[in-house]
């Protein structure tokens, strides 16, 4: 796999990709890597170690939103599919995706619209027609049934092909997670933990929440990030704009709350109680205004998740810190390694007197 990051591209051999849990790896959540690039200073270090890299008066931004077990066996025509409901429409429809048992993308026929997708408990799944224009694996989809209470029962975590085993749902939560609707498990919260939280407050540094829902990943090269469902708190903008105020640093914690802190930055430049749906692209054609720091897992090559990591950090910061986290083999994926990238931008480390 490769992917291109402005002149830069690297390939990511099968063995940095974490195929299990840390806890099957004798690791504790928070005592995965953490690689912490702040100015010209790189720094290696293990995730519960992170209050060592912030400062009192910085806030850390993070997502409750919690992962549903949105995967469900299922057939199309004579072909085993698993089923992924990655997103609910305001209409009442699913984005659904199909992948083969494995969870690779689906190689059988493309799908087509008017044939049902039979899944457990008798229902059906018609596929109505493409997401957006172009699309050949998410589609808009008709259940008949509750789709929440369908996943209560038959569902179970969305896994790809390199995860070698099949892991319990307890392995996808989150300290933070407190509102069901993620088809994916938010990842860069992963290796929190309570101590950890505990001790980030300790030390004076804050903790506000968003909720954004993540979709099904997008891993395939090219593909832009789809529409998602979130909700910026009035507390948590306040807690945005008084810590830029006050000379701190604003830390998201994933992708996820980045796309969401900035869907909901106004004219003004200030963060206000934002709801809703974002199609916010970020990348070197809008850059980030309200994140001066990202915590993250390490992403696939082809991922639109890149480019917000440069949205963020700037494109030289990204490109080193990918080069260091191959040549010393951290692990990718949701059960991997970790990353703390701060913005090389004018104004990401604010002084008060200039807020």
């Amino acid at each position: 796999m490769t992917v291109e990051l402005e002149a830069v591209e690297f390939t990511l051999p099968d063995e940095l990709s974490a195929t299990s849990p840390p806890e099957a790896r004798g690791l504790a959540r928070d005592a995965v890597r953490l690689l912490v690039s702040d100015g010209d200073t790189v720094t290696h270090a293990r995730f519960r170690e992170l209050p060592d890299f912030l400062r009192p008066g910085d806030l850390v931004v993070v997502n409750n939103s919690a992962m549903v077990n949105a995967a469900v066996a299922a057939r199309y025509g004579a072909d085993a599919v698993v089923l992924h409901f990655s997103t609910r429409l305001d209409d009442g429809g699913w984005v659904v995706e199909l992948r083969d048992p494995r969870g690779t993308p689906w190689t059988g026929a493309p799908p087509e619209a008017d044939v049902p997708v039979l899944i457990p408990g008798g229902h059906r799944v018609l596929l109505r027609e493409p997401w957006f224009p172009g699309a050949v694996r998410l589609w808009i989809a008709d259940p008949d049934t509750d789709v929440p209470a369908l996943l209560l029962r038959y569902g179970r975590p969305i896994t790809y092909s390199y995860v070698a085993e099949r892991w319990s749902a307890d392995y996808y939560r989150t300290v933070f997670g407190r509102e069901p609707g993620s088809a994916e498990m938010p990842s860069a919260g992963r290796p929190f933990t309570d101590a950890l939280v505990t001790e980030l407050v300790a030390r004076g540094i804050g903790l506000a929440a968003i909720t954004l829902h993540t979709g099904v990943s997008s891993p395939e090269t090219g593909e832009p990030p789809n529409p998602e469902r979130f909700a910026v708190p009035a507390l948590t903008a306040e807690l945005v704009n008084l810590t830029h105020a006050m000379g701190g640093r604003v830390v998201a914690v994933g992708t996820t709350v980045t796309r969401a802190l900035e869907s909901a930055v106004g004219a003004d430049g200030l963060v206000h109680a934002a709801s809703g749906w974002t199609e916010l692209v970020l990348g070197g054609h809008h850059p980030a205004r309200v994140v001066d720091g990202l915590i993250t897992g390490w992403h696939a090559p082809g991922a639109s998740h890149l480019r917000l990591l440069e949205a963020v950090a700037g494109p030289e910061v990204v490109r080193h810190a990918y080069r260091i986290a191959l040549d010393t083999g951290y692990l990718w994926h949701e059960f991997g390694d970790t990353a703390l990238l701060f913005a090389d931008r004018p104004g990401a480390d604010r002084p008060a007197s200039e807020a």
